[in-house]
């Protein structure tokens, strides 16, 4: 028989006489780690999930690295670039790229009977990935694009359509500024889809046609494009990613001697991603404080525990029990409170997050959080390595009060009332 685990066993239950607080005592030490554990799970699943909702945002509008012209034009009125099969072949055969497709920008225009509205019209062609856009569509549907015949259709977003009150259906005029031309050029267009990602930043901005139409405002031939979009299979390499499409697009040079350069959405939007970053911190100092607050819970009821225990204490090593045994037998009652409470904590916050994940109950203002609902996003890694961290913290901390229960003297404690 394991003395020490027997001993810790019955004080946990109250069965050693005495003036047994130890029942409320581990109750309330219980309580307490599982509370830890779910916030801590909420915090981790809320903090990685509104990270990743507004990441993807900000990918489905422009991808995780773009191909363009070396130039270092930071404008939307962009210089053309001619990618050939051969580049588009190495950059696919680079591992972890999952879709190529191009893209032209023209800045311009909207006007309306009483109102103008600046905005970036963006050209894109049939290999163009609708999965983001067909998420984030409330009205109408996607654009209708082939090969042969240019379409004038149009996608704007909720926030313009409101801004100029257009609607599905409505015809839509635009102007555009060319270089050695002091009039405007113009174009009328057909809203096909109204979308609505709230995000206010690009929703404003942007808006989708076929990519024809631009290379016609731009004078270019059906060859040349504003650039390439690139998205891989995991945002944690786009680093090392960026640097290998980087490899490949540097080495191309056109018949025209134009040569290319890559961003990635990093370089792109750094105030953006910077800003996700902090959320990192910020959900770590709420696990750091959560662990600790949790384990001067544990430490303060195993001290009242040995408190409560002093003349039990004094018995044992009176009878000769060694202080690493006695600490043992603590150190088992804690562990008994941390696993219960690590259970049904792990319990409590799981089940919470796969509600809201599957339910979207809790709900969210867009303007002012950018999403409808509270983000879930949480990996058994995740828990693991929460689960993980808590018990090295709290048995780190149970070592000092265990350590206190070893240094009583028998003498004092069988006299302790």
């Amino acid at each position: 028989m394991n003395l020490e685990l027997f001993i810790a066993r019955k004080i946990r239950s109250g069965g050693l006489t005495g003036k047994r607080l130890a029942g409320p005592v581990t109750r309330v030490a219980t309580l307490g780690i599982i509370l830890g554990m779910v916030v801590m799970i909420l915090s981790l699943a809320i903090g990685f999930g509104f990270k990743k909702e507004i990441r993807q945002k900000i990918i489905g509008f422009g991808s995780h690295i773009q191909i363009m012209n070396y130039d270092y034009n930071q404008s939307y009125e962009t210089n053309p670039i001619s990618p050939d099969s051969t580049l588009l072949k190495s950059l696919r055969n680079i591992p972890g790229i999952k879709h190529i497709q191009k893209f032209a920008t023209k800045p311009g225009m909207i006007k309306t009977g009483n109102a103008i509205q600046g905005v970036v019209l963006k050209g894109v062609s049939t290999d163009f990935n609708w999965h983001f856009f067909k998420e984030i569509i409330v009205e109408g549907d996607t654009l209708q694009l082939n090969d042969s015949v240019s379409s004038k259709e149009i996608l704007i977003s909720h926030k313009l359509a409101q801004m100029l009150h257009l609607s599905v259906g409505d015809d839509l005029r635009m102007y555009f500024l060319q270089k050695n031309k002091i009039a405007p050029r113009g174009r009328k267009f057909v809203i096909k889809g109204i979308f609505d990602s709230n995000l206010p930043e690009f929703d404003k901005l942007y808006a989708l046609v076929d990519i024809k139409q631009v290379q016609r405002l731009n004078s270019w031939d059906k060859t040349q494009i504003s650039g390439l979009e690139i998205q891989i299979d995991d945002f944690d390499n786009i680093e090392q990613r960026g640097e290998e499409v980087s490899s490949v697009a540097t080495s191309f040079i056109d018949e025209s001697g134009v040569m290319l350069r890559t961003r990635t959405i990093l370089d792109l939007q750094p105030q953006i991603f910077g800003w996700l970053d902090l959320l990192d911190m910020n959900v770590l100092v709420i696990l750091v404080l959560i662990m600790i607050v949790a384990g001067f819970n544990m430490v303060s009821g195993l001290l009242i525990l040995i408190l409560e225990r002093t003349n039990m204490i004094g018995i044992l090593k009176a009878l000769g029990i060694q202080n690493s045994s006695l600490r043992k037998v603590f150190l088992y009652l804690a562990t008994f409170i941390v696993g219960r409470g690590l259970i049904w904590g792990n319990f409590i916050g799981v089940s919470f997050c796969l509600i809201q994940k599957y339910t979207g109950i809790i709900k969210l203002d867009p303007e002012n959080y950018y999403l409808e609902t509270v983000p879930i996003q949480i990996t058994f890694w995740h828990l693991f390595i929460l689960n993980v961290a808590t018990i090295l913290l709290t048995t780190l901390m149970m070592l000092g009060p265990s350590y206190l229960a070893s240094k009583i003297s028998p003498v004092k404690a069988i006299r302790f009332d």
